[in-house]
């Protein structure tokens, strides 16, 4: 079993006080003024490896707070922080406590790795977890809520990457926890599950559960998050609506020209020319070469067919095109920069960053 998962069962098999007793915790609900979640100077170092530098986070009640960035930049052990299986520096708090302190039957968690009995149906993994916890759901309507009805009976080992990943997101859920952590829910889940999870995490928010979600899908993210925070080095480095951080860091809409292959410096130059003719400097679209051809920047939607005025000008054939707004994917690739290596800054720790911690979980 993934030594997150164990904690959080090992705890909740302890004996620790049910929903009743957890007021001292703070209420879950929407209407709760006090943030659910807060990490104020979270700092969480292994050896001379910085992993967490001075973290600010808060989660409201309710939200689905989105947590993204590169490998090796934190997300994990922040939340190995924020679930009490790993100690960290700075002030944590889950329902206004530390996070060891917290009532286990309140919190749900789904970690990224997650190994449970292969040779237990689906439908008996879920009844194990279950029985760890004082108030549990039925296992057939969780079984029904992650799309694993129909398979139930079916040994853990046999189902499918997807099917196994559906189950465990079950297993998490079985508690109807008051703060749910998701670390990429939806791996190897095929796109009519991915459709089925996303709406699943949408209902649970809408009845009042906080949803703390990290993903590397940031379409996922930009679909279910209330709020975002991309971290990198260790470091929030923003935080905001996801329409907020695309206004703000995703750039202008642009024009994915399609050609044989990315184009040279002389084709670049007649397309910019050509765009430029007749137009202030400052107001011409700019034009990049890409793997698949070219990229125009800034082209509206009624501007596209100056585009394609300005590509015959230039001599230039197309296959085809394809207009696109700035996305949360954007936003990441902005800020992290597409070719990022983690912690390869001067005065960042070391040139590489393994993403295996030395006790063997992931940073």
């Amino acid at each position: 079993m993934n030594e997150t998962a164990a904690a959080s069962a090992s705890a909740a098999e302890d004996g620790e006080p049910d929903r009743g007793a957890a007021d001292s915790a703070g209420p879950a609900d929407a209407t709760d003024p006090d943030p659910v979640v807060v990490g104020e100077g979270v700092r969480k170092s292994y050896g001379e490896v910085v992993a967490l530098d001075g973290v600010e986070i808060r989660v409201e009640p309710g939200e689905v707070f989105g947590l993204i960035g590169p490998n090796g930049a934190g997300k994990t052990t922040l939340v190995r922080a924020l679930t009490g299986t790993t100690e960290a520096e700075g002030d944590l708090r889950v329902f206004g406590v530390p996070p060891r302190e917290v009532d286990p039957q309140r919190i749900g968690l789904l970690p990224q790795s997650f190994d449970p009995p292969e040779r237990l149906t689906a439908v008996e993994l879920v009844d194990y977890y279950g029985g760890l916890y004082d108030a549990a759901r039925d296992t057939d309507p969780v079984l029904r809520d992650v799309g694993m009805a129909d398979d139930a009976d079916a040994w853990y080992e046999t189902l499918s990457g997807g099917q196994q990943r559906r189950t465990c997101v079950a297993t998490a859920i079985v508690n109807d926890p008051d703060l749910l952590f998701l670390d990429e829910p939806t791996t190897g889940i095929d796109p009519a599950g991915r459709r089925s999870i996303h709406r699943l995490i949408e209902r649970l928010a809408g009845d009042g559960t906080t949803v703390f979600l990290t993903s590397h899908a940031m379409d996922e993210v930009e679909r279910l998050a209330d709020r975002v925070a991309l971290l990198r080095d260790g470091a929030v480095v923003a935080v905001g609506a996801p329409d907020e951080l695309i206004a703000e860091h995703g750039g202008e809409p642009s024009l994915a020209v399609a050609l044989d292959g990315p184009a040279d410096e002389a084709a670049v130059e007649a397309v910019q020319e050509a765009l430029s003719d007749g137009a202030a400097e400052e107001d011409a679209p700019g034009v990049e070469s890409t793997p698949e051809g070219l990229r125009i920047g800034g082209v509206r939607p009624e501007e596209i067919g100056d585009a394609v005025d300005a590509l015959d000008a230039a001599g230039v054939a197309f296959e085809s095109l394809a207009w696109s707004e700035p996305s949360l994917e954007d936003v990441y690739l902005r800020l992290t920069g597409e070719e990022y290596s983690p912690r390869s800054e001067a005065g960042s720790g070391s040139g590489t960053f393994d993403e295996t911690a030395p006790d063997g979980g992931d940073r």
